[in-house]
């Protein structure tokens, strides 16, 4: 299907109502470095171009619907296990943070092409829950790399080991995906080009392999030692949390080529999209913070006059990959009867077909579009309840109603 028609894009808004907007088989590399769950309220210097900024990344219900795991629960049952376990095992806190996660790597999933991949970054205070997400949105065939990014730092705990790295979990959409060795080679340790036995270079013993030496290098290992930016570092902003070009530029280069889509759903100070635009990519950026906005777009205006052409707004974009389809079409009301086996989508109850209405799943207003795959039937008091809302809202009222009503009954009122 024929693709939006894509301009370099700074949104600001909540990143699931821009991945809802976007069409399928998008983008061709995805890097996120989401909060990670660390319990800490990260905030910038003052003095600095992202003084005022901050976020916190500690994580309850109020972030996220609990109800959405009954979303999830229909298309990824394993998955709604996994987070209620980790909820039990870990805290509540962590079962907020993975339903908030999951439903963003959901979409994330399907913007992305069948060559592409993804590259979240965390660190170990999530990181083994959130590879558990990808194996099951992604598949655990198609994981590719856990990266261990390695830096050094002043200070060390006193009972501990000093903590300095974070980790890359790399996954591909298919067995077919984009990945581009020559681009990213890295010289050889000088101890091992000096050495001639067959251990390293030569003919390997019981087979007709001869192996010799790259010219041009050799592809990294799956840790990668490379420095953190600090405090006098001219690619500094201030901005919580910022990552060094040279790690972004690793990760475009092997896993992208010119011309293509790199997205960064939590693009902060947008080293993402500075990096893209530096090697010949083409970017989306997404932040929902006002504050980032302001950093975005005064970094993107000041690189060496590489950013003259962007665009920054707060719409969400619509589908264009989807056929557009009115909801009093009586055909869509017949098949989604059909579909639905004559029930309210929301309550469950039987009901003929003039007395079900047809509904957004995905308000209009959040970004949810009108064509097929958005439509439900529900009757007009579920309709009503739900109003311009999510179904995660509805959900929650009628669990509400029915824990309120079995009260009734066992108490006799």
């Amino acid at each position: 299907m024929e693709n939006q028609k894509f301009q370099n894009t700074l949104y600001t808004n909540d990143n699931l109502f821009i991945l809802t907007g976007l069409n399928s088989n998008l983008v061709d590399l995805i890097y996120l470095d989401p909060p990670f769950n660390s319990k800490r309220f990260y905030s910038a210097p003052v003095g600095s171009r992202a003084a005022g900024s901050s976020f916190k990344d500690m994580w309850t219900w109020q972030d996220v619907n609990e109800k959405y795991l009954e979303t999830l629960a229909g298309k990824y049952p394993a998955l709604t296990d996994f987070i209620a376990a980790a909820g039990v095992m870990h805290s509540k806190a962590m079962a907020a943070y993975l339903t908030y996660m999951a439903q963003r790597i959901v979409e994330m999933h399907r913007v992305l092409k069948d060559t592409g991949s993804i590259y979240l970054h965390c660190d170990p205070t999530a990181s083994h829950y959130l590879k558990g997400l990808l194996d099951e949105i992604f598949g655990k065939n198609n994981f590719r790399n856990e990266i261990v990014w390695c830096y050094r730092g002043g200070g060390s705990p006193k009972k501990d080991f000093g903590r300095r790295h974070d980790v890359i979990l790399r996954y591909s959409k298919s067995d077919n995906y984009t990945f581009i060795a020559d681009d990213i080679r890295i010289p050889y340790q000088a101890e091992g080009l000096g050495r001639t036995d067959d251990a390293m270079w030569g003919k390997h013993k019981g087979t007709n392999k001869i192996y010799n030496p790259n010219p041009i290098g050799k592809v990294p290992e799956d840790w990668w030692l490379m420095n953190i930016l600090n405090a006098n570092d001219p690619e500094r902003t201030g901005y919580p949390t910022q990552k060094p070009l040279a790690l972004l530029h690793r990760i475009i280069k092997a896993s992208s080529n010119e011309g293509d889509i790199v997205m960064d759903p939590f693009c902060g100070c947008a080293t993402t999209c500075v990096a893209a635009q530096q090697l010949g990519r083409r970017w989306i950026g997404i932040d929902i913070a006002e504050q980032a906005r302001e950093i975005l777009i005064e970094r993107l205006s000041d690189d060496a006059g590489l950013f003259k052409d962007f665009i920054n707004t707060e719409i969400i974009p619509q589908r264009t990959d989807v056929q557009i389809v009115s909801e009093d079409d009586k055909s869509v009301k017949e098949r989604l009867y059909k579909e639905q086996n004559g029930c309210c989508n929301g309550c469950g109850k039987y009901f003929d077909i003039w007395n079900l209405e047809t509904d957004h799943i995905i308000p209009q207003i959040k970004g949810g579009g009108s064509y097929y795959e958005n439509y439900q039937l529900l009757c007009g008091t579920c309709n009503r309840i739900k109003g311009a809302r999510p179904m995660e809202y509805l959900r929650e009222k009628i669990a509400t109603r029915k824990k309120m009503l079995k009260e009734k009954i066992i108490f006799g009122e």
